[in-house]
């Protein structure tokens, strides 16, 4: 009698709402995409195919921020369905630009926006996974970074913790010998609280930090607000709007916009 063949693990990516540019960050790792589906099964990829396969599902990538009530209710049957969760993008682990509703009245978006607003069911805020279902893990960025997802995707076929640096994107300016475009040229910067996995993209090009991968642990954002403030001469309302963009939903970025707008 043959020996059966070993099931390969279940791969399950799904979207929410977000632009899609996560789950094209996947499709662009090609070769190494190739390497990986001779170990894993990909069951579920809208973006990439129709073909479908039933759940439960051994790892499930999730993009894109909760906004509606049918997307409350399907994150936990996902959930339900997988034994690890990982939410991918600013918008699944920060709320995304689409977090930008929760400040401001969503139902007067939606009598402008909208011809017919009595068809839209929305909610009245738009929040990351993490607020509605348990997260094994969050996969920060927007997008995500590429060699990320790769080790995320290798620690999860070799069972073990992701192994990626927790730092903040002024360690990865250092490492790129990048002179501080905050002190040299006065310019706004989240790269002290933002967490890093960019390179540091921005201030290599002279641009200060966007914050496109949400805090950083334990960051000391009051004492940057002051520093921009009292030195750089960032008012108020500009103040609010820095901290208001990728990740808007994340909470101490969220409090820090709402500290400055009270």
């Amino acid at each position: 009698m043959p020996f059966a063949r070993p099931t390969k693990p279940k791969l399950a990516v799904w979207k929410f709402a977000s632009c899609d540019g996560c789950q094209l960050s996947l499709l662009d790792c090609e070769d190494e995409l190739l390497a990986v589906c001779e170990h894993i099964t990909i069951a579920n990829f809208p973006e990439a195919s129709r073909a479908r396969v039933d759940g439960p599902y051994d790892l499930s990538l999730v993009e894109g921020s909760i906004t509606t009530p049918h997307d409350a209710e399907r994150i936990h049957r996902i959930r339900r369905a997988s034994k690890y969760l990982v939410s991918i993008g600013a918008c699944a682990t920060g709320g995304g630009i689409q977090a930008l509703r929760n400040f401001q009245d969503v139902q007067e978006f939606v009598s402008v926006v909208y011809a017919r607003p009595e068809y839209i069911q929305t909610l009245a805020k738009s929040t990351p996974i993490a607020d509605h279902v348990y997260v094994d893990f969050e996969l920060r960025g927007c997008p995500i970074s590429k060699p990320q997802l790769l080790e995320l995707v290798n620690s999860f076929l070799n069972k073990r913790p992701p192994n990626l640096p927790n730092r903040n994107v002024c360690a990865e300016c250092k490492l790129r010998g990048n002179t501080c475009v905050m002190v040299a040229e006065g310019k706004p910067c989240l790269g002290p609280v933002t967490q890093g996995g960019c390179d540091a993209i921005c201030p290599s090009f002279r641009r200060g930090c966007y914050g496109c991968f949400g805090p950083g642990e334990a960051p000391n954002i009051a004492a940057l607000s002051a520093r921009m403030s009292e030195h750089l001469g960032v008012d108020t309302s500009d103040l609010v709007r820095v901290y208001r963009t990728y990740n808007s939903a994340a909470d101490p970025f969220r409090k820090e916009s709402e500290r400055h707008e009270s």
